[in-house]
C-alpha cells in the first residue's frame, strides 16, 4: 500500500515527532546531542525551515517547526537522517536504521495552540522523569525562551515576541506561562501530536479535511482525544 502524503503548509507551525526504532535509545551521552542540535541547525538554515523549539529524549525527538515550501520540512529530515544515522552507527559499532519510520507530522494552528505546543515540548523531561523542572533538563529550548541560554538554532516565533516588548519582559511571561502547565491538557496534546495529527480548533481541522480532500481518522481506535478543560 502506498503512503499517504505528509500534510505540511508552508508558513504553518508544525509539531514533529521522532522516535528510535522499537524505542531504542537514539542519545547516549551529551557528544550525541550535540552533534544532533549541530546537524539540525546547519538542515534548518538549508532548507529554511524555522525551529521555534525542541527536546532531545533519551529515545525519541520533538520539535517545532515552520517551513518555508512545502519539500523544506522532509527534505530537512532527511538530510538529518542521512548525517545524524551514519554518525550514530559509527560510533557505536551499529548497523541499520535508527529510527522507527517516518517521522510524523502535526500541523498546528498559531492560535491558541503554538505557544502551548512550546511548553508540551519542554515539559516533555518533567513528564517523563528525566528531571524534576525543565530548567534542570539541559537538551531542550526551555533555556532559551527563558533567557538562561540563549541558541542560535531557535527562531523565536511572533507569538513568543508577543509576550512582551524587552526580552526581560518576554522570559518573565513565558516563566509565569511555563507554571501553567497543566496534565490534562498534556495528556490531551500528547495523544494528539505523537500520532500525526493536526492540532486546532473544530473550524481549522474542517479547513484541513478540505484542503486534503478527506477527513482526518483522528480517534477511531481507543478511547477518543479529550479537549482539557
Amino acid at each position: 500500500m502506498a503512503r499517504s502524503a505528509r500534510l505540511v503548509l508552508p508558513g504553518n507551525p508544525h509539531h514533529i515527532f521522532h522516535q528510535g526504532n522499537n524505542r531504542q535509545q537514539v542519545f547516549y551521552d551529551d557528544g550525541d546531542r550535540l552533534r544532533y542540535l549541530d546537524y539540525l541547525e546547519k538542515a534548518s538554515r538549508q532548507y529554511q525551515v524555522d525551529i521555534h523549539a525542541y527536546v532531545l529524549l533519551d529515545s525519541s525527538v520533538h520539535l517545532l517547526a515552520t517551513p518555508s515550501d512545502n519539500e523544506g520540512l522532509a527534505r530537512m529530515m532527511q538530510w538529518m537522517g542521512r548525517c545524524y544515522v551514519p554518525w550514530f552507527n559509527r560510533r557505536y559499532g551499529h548497523s541499520g536504521t535508527l529510527w522507527e519510520g517516518r517521522f510524523r507530522t502535526s500541523v498546528v494552528e498559531a492560535e491558541p495552540w503554538l505557544m502551548k505546543c512550546c511548553r508540551f515540548i519542554e515539559m516533555r523531561p518533567v513528564v517523563e522523569g528525566l528531571a524534576e523542572r525543565a530548567e534542570g533538563y539541559r537538551w531542550s529550548s526551555y533555556s532559551h525562551h527563558v533567557g538562561t541560554h540563549y541558541s542560535s538554532l531557535i527562531r523565536d516565533c511572533i507569538l513568543y515576541w508577543n509576550l512582551g516588548n524587552t526580552p526581560f519582559a518576554r522570559e518573565s511571561a513565558y516563566l509565569s506561562f511555563m507554571q501553567a502547565f497543566s496534565q490534562d491538557e498534556d495528556a490531551y496534546l500528547e495523544q494528539v501530536l505523537t500520532r500525526g495529527w493536526p492540532l486546532g480548533s473544530r473550524p481549522f481541522i474542517v479547513q484541513l479535511e478540505k484542503l486534503v480532500g478527506h477527513p482526518f481518522r483522528m480517534g477511531r481506535r481507543g478511547r477518543p482525544a479529550r479537549k482539557p478543560a
